[in-house]
């Protein structure tokens, strides 16, 4: 766009004439076309004011809060047993260093005792229809009972599970190498003792360029940072070492983390991509080998553990329902928003919000904070009552109307449905973004305020003046 604008400006400045007859031809183009403009509407769509809400992790029951405080009704969704996701099975949350226990039991015990939350544990999305303000969502039980429920809005807070390093540094084959997700459960469960070595590979099957995992874990770092502290506290005859590409410990508080980690003996040694780390068995424990960049040499490492730092990705679970809600999902193969910085919780979908890391991988205070925002966002489209949309919609001819379904297949947005043999279009789900009317092969489609009419008066317009 700022190309174009500094082009026209060139253009105004270089060739005052030329300009002045490109605006003469948008003049006559635009009053060609008012000619034939119709008065439209705004389309009104009521609201329910109850939302969903998918995953029943931090982020998922924090959305929950914020909506019911607020006086809506919240269907709260998780498919485990019970509530809390990913952060029962950590240890202790940085910078606190306060128990994961004591956040999800709180949070746990809060969502029990509001009235407006129904909570349904080991209970999927089976189906959902409708759109913005009205959807109608089919849930399944673990028993196969089936529920059927309506409401306003939905929010995604599935979440992201830890990626299984199979076939890297031994993961799988070699007794003692395991996953930052695996300590968090020795250390909470006290089973971790008293090692002698204690290895932490960072950036483990992430930041690769061929990998689809090219992208950084954030918070990788800063566990094993919060991990290496709490092993030396527990034990400070223990030896730890942090083989990094880079340290990711952005702001005060992480870096404070990171010289606590100094300070307290935990060695740093840098290893370039091209050289990763390589983990072998040593009598009765391992062996690491690792190049160190600084140093310009090679260093052996004996230790009893191998702790390796894998980025969040997202699970299967996700990906079915991007295509049950018909959402994106990113390169990353996270969910991906409308707008990175004017709609961050939002998809392009209006009345489906997003939150967590099912997003994208983010630390627990940036999760509480985005399932807030999109708590928010739910409650001013259900607080209102009703929405109004755009009057520039598509309009079918079904006279003209085969059925052939090809503008329900385009549509990125699913505003065309068949019905009897006909399609019709769904004015609060269309965004006029005219695919439906550019592919249809009877010309049954247009576009309000872009009827073929007028853009070809348009034309007539542009060629006759010249």
């Amino acid at each position: 766009m700022a190309n174009i604008r500094e082009h026209c400006s060139w253009v105004h400045m270089r060739e005052p004439k030329k300009a002045t007859e490109k605006a003469k031809d948008i003049v006559r183009m635009t009053v060609a076309k008012a000619r034939l403009l119709r008065p439209q509407q705004d389309i009104v769509v009521s609201v329910e004011p109850s939302a969903l809400v998918i995953g029943g992790g931090v982020s998922g029951m924090t959305a929950a809060l914020a909506l019911a405080k607020q006086g809506f009704k919240v269907y709260l969704v998780e498919k485990e047993p019970e509530l809390g996701g990913l952060l029962r099975k950590l240890n202790r949350v940085y910078p606190t260093f306060r128990k994961a226990s004591e956040i999800v039991e709180g949070l746990m015990r809060a969502v029990g005792a509001e009235d407006n939350i129904e909570v349904l544990t080991s209970t999927r999305v089976e189906q959902v229809k409708g759109f913005v303000g009205n959807f109608s969502v089919k849930l399944r039980r673990a028993s196969g009972e089936e529920m059927d429920i309506f409401v306003g809005t939905i929010v995604v807070a599935t979440g992201a599970v830890e990626f299984e390093p199979k076939d890297l540094y031994g993961y799988g084959e070699l007794e003692g190498v395991i996953t930052q997700l695996q300590l968090e459960e020795m250390l909470r469960e006290g089973k971790l003792g008293k090692p002698r070595a204690v290895v932490f590979i960072l950036c483990v099957g992430a930041r690769e360029e061929e990998d689809p995992r090219t992208y950084c874990g954030r918070i990788c770092c800063t566990t094993a940072l919060k991990n290496a502290v709490l092993i030396k506290e527990e034990s400070p005859d223990t030896e730890i070492y942090v083989l990094y590409r880079d340290i990711q410990a952005p702001g005060k508080e992480y870096e404070e983390l990171y010289l606590r980690a100094r300070e307290s003996g935990v060695k740093f040694i840098r290893y370039g991509p091209e050289k990763p780390p390589k983990v072998a068995k040593s009598g009765d424990g391992l062996e690491v080998r690792v190049y160190s960049t600084l140093l310009d040499r090679e260093l052996i490492l004996s230790c009893d553990l191998v702790v390796l730092s894998t980025p969040l990705v997202q699970h299967e679970d996700g990906r079915a329902l991007s295509r049950l809600l018909k959402v994106p999902l990113g390169q990353d193969g996270f969910f991906l928003e409308a707008h990175p910085k004017l709609r961050p919780v939002e998809f392009a979908s209006d009345g489906i919000f997003l939150c967590g890391t099912a997003h994208a991988p983010k630390p627990i205070a940036e999760c509480v904070a985005q399932a807030r925002a999109a708590a928010g966002k739910a409650a001013i489209l259900m607080g209102a009552r009703e929405l109004r949309t755009e009057a520039i919609t598509a309009v079918v001819d079904p006279g003209k109307c085969i059925g052939c379904g090809l503008c329900a297949e385009l549509c990125p947005f699913g505003a065309p449905v068949i019905e009897g043999r006909k399609a019709k279009i769904r004015e609060a789900v269309c965004k006029g973004c005219g695919t439906c009317a550019a592919s249809c092969p009877r010309n049954a489609i247009t576009m309000r305020h872009f009827t073929d009419e007028q853009i070809r008066a348009q034309i007539e317009a542009l060629l006759l003046g010249r």
